[in-house]
């Protein structure tokens, strides 16, 4: 475990494989930390990768340097925690790989900041920056449902149950979100602690809020919100990895978010697996990054 100052964290990641190896930068998601990464990243680093793998902002050991600055979740504070990691570890391009809160953080960079990004490894949604102008506009009722923790996360309930026990939920969702994921007790207790976290609820809580458009942002990042706003399309060149079991976002047939990335682009949907795909299908994940080495 190595820490490193960046924007206004202290930022605790796992470093592994040769410092010279190239970086690949890999991001979890809710309800997940870094060990989701441990297969992913033992694999690369075997083929010669750095793997740098962030504990995200309200996660593990993972820290504010400032007990004023708001805890925010918004899309555009883990995009530029993002950036700012870079920064700080003077890493001037790499492989980003996320799924989830993750993925959205790297699409961000992907997007804003194509120079700093070799290549992308997206799961879920694919495209996975918010269109929050538009997210009052309810869609299926199959969706709606899927999506009930949002709805749940409104409420002065669903704070009571972050707080009161939040690994009791977490592990729900692991459930629901991955059905044919047989994950062990020792899997569970090597992440259940990084929702210790003391910033965790107020974070979870700010990043659902918010990207209904029910509670404002944090200022620091109006002008990249801005940004965000205008759905900007991602031109590095990119792999998406979809869960065929995945429990809230199954993939469709067809591909919605292809019309949103200009560079080189391919799709898998791999049967079996659900939302948390790295931990799922490691082989799988590392393969993408290693084609997208290749490829650039």
């Amino acid at each position: 475990m190595k820490a490193i100052e960046a924007g206004c964290l202290n930022i605790h990641y796992h470093d592994i494989g040769p410092e010279t190896g190239e970086p690949v930068i890999l991001l979890h998601g809710f309800p997940y930390d870094a060990r989701a990464y441990d297969e992913v990243a033992d694999c690369l680093a075997d083929q010669g990768f750095r793997c740098i793998v962030p504990y995200l902002r309200g996660y593990g050991p993972t820290r504010f340097l400032s007990p004023d600055r708001m805890r925010s979740g918004q899309q555009a504070a883990i995009g530029a925690d993002l950036l700012a990691f870079m920064d700080a570890l003077g890493i001037e391009r790499a492989l980003l790989g996320g799924y989830d809160w993750g993925g959205r953080a790297a699409c961000i960079v992907a997007a804003l900041w194509p120079e700093r990004v070799r290549g992308l490894v997206s799961c879920g949604q694919g495209y996975n920056i918010q269109d929050i102008a538009n997210a009052w506009q309810p869609v299926a009722a199959a969706e709606e449902e899927r999506y009930w923790y949002i709805y749940y996360f409104q409420t002065r309930r669903g704070q009571e149950a972050l707080i009161r026990d939040r690994k009791d939920l977490c592990r729900h969702i692991w459930s629901i979100w991955s059905p044919s994921w047989q994950f062990d007790a020792e899997t569970w207790a090597a992440t259940a602690p990084s929702f210790d976290n003391p910033d965790f609820v107020e974070i979870v809580l700010h990043s659902y809020r918010h990207r209904l458009g029910d509670v404002p942002g944090d200022p620091a990042y109006d002008e990249i919100e801005a940004r965000l706003a205008e759905q900007p399309k991602i031109t590095v060149p990119t792999v998406v990895l979809l869960g065929g079991d995945d429990g809230v976002d199954p993939p469709s047939a067809e591909d919605p978010s292809k019309a949103m990335f200009t560079g080189a682009y391919t799709r898998h949907i791999l049967q079996g697996v659900g939302h948390n795909l790295p931990q799922e299908a490691p082989e799988a994940f590392a393969a993408a990054v290693e084609a997208l080495a290749d490829a650039t």
